[in-house]
């Protein structure tokens, strides 16, 4: 892992992130990128054609290029290399793109999460960079002073899709040294007995690793409820998951349990996309 990239928009939640993406990075001596999006009123760049002064806009440019050089320069990161970049660009789209451009290996954000009618019809920032990053997004919950990853628990349903985000989520847990535990979430309409659920998870591993994993099974009513409350039960300080990436209406009518999860978790999320 050489590049994180951590959006900000200067908040205590983002600080928080920042925080906890230092740590990570001092300890896999990666690079630092920091970023903010300036999303402007009618959207981006185009907002100047539509009705927003460019003596406002460069304001607003000006005032957050001077947040960023403050911030790149906190005592956290002493050590490490960092770099800012500020774009003006719907928020979400623009932290996926400069991912991408800047083949960074981690997002760090941070997150309050958004319930009720906002959760359905805006949703958060977070939310929607889990849902199109194809990068590895971990989603911070939560005030940082040390964050030490120990008990890492993936849940997955282990079927042939999961391959690739369980080897990202392997290679996450080696990197960070934590133990990861694998969690498969039984619900009253997909109930598997133990030995079954043992037995997918056996088979799914053989092709993967020699690696011996602690498996639970937990029974619940729905599968995110299961993750939460076993994730709370055992004292995670990590819960992986892989991510669909539905959007339009499969999105509203399907939702999306990692979507859920960084909503409504109080530990800590990091997904996988499913490739």
């Amino acid at each position: 892992m050489k590049k994180i990239l951590i959006p900000t928009d200067f908040s205590e939640q983002a600080y928080n992130a920042t925080k906890a993406a230092s740590v990570i990075a001092k300890k896999l001596k990666a690079e630092i990128i920091l970023l903010h999006v300036l999303d402007l009123p009618q959207q981006g760049s185009d907002s100047i054609n539509k009705g927003t002064p460019a003596t406002e806009v460069m304001f607003f440019k000006n005032a957050a290029e001077d947040k960023l050089k403050e911030l790149a320069h906190d005592p956290i990161f002493n050590g490490l290399t960092v770099s800012s970049s500020l774009i003006l660009d719907r928020t979400s789209l623009g932290v996926t793109k400069s991912a991408e451009n800047n083949k960074v290996n981690l997002i760090v954000m941070g997150s309050h999460g958004v319930s009720g009618p906002k959760e359905y019809f805006v949703g958060s920032n977070t939310e929607k960079v889990v849902r199109n990053s194809n990068i590895p997004v971990l989603v911070i919950k939560d005030a940082v002073d040390s964050f030490n990853i120990d008990n890492f628990i993936f849940a997955s349903d282990f079927s042939d899709g999961m391959v690739e985000p369980f080897k990202k989520a392997l290679s996450f847990s080696r990197s960070m040294e934590c133990k990861l535990h694998l969690l498969m979430v039984n619900t009253p309409n997909n109930f598997k007995p133990t030995h079954v659920a043992e037995e997918i998870v056996n088979n799914f591993l053989d092709s993967i690793t020699e690696q011996d994993f602690d498996l639970s099974t937990y029974n619940d009513m729905t599968i995110e409820k299961g993750i939460i409350n076993f994730s709370k039960k055992h004292g995670a300080d990590l819960i992986g998951i892989a991510t669909h990436g539905r959007t339009g209406l499969a999105h509203f009518f399907n939702g999306s349990i990692s979507e859920d999860l960084v909503n409504h978790s109080a530990t800590s999320v990091i997904t996988f996309k499913i490739d």
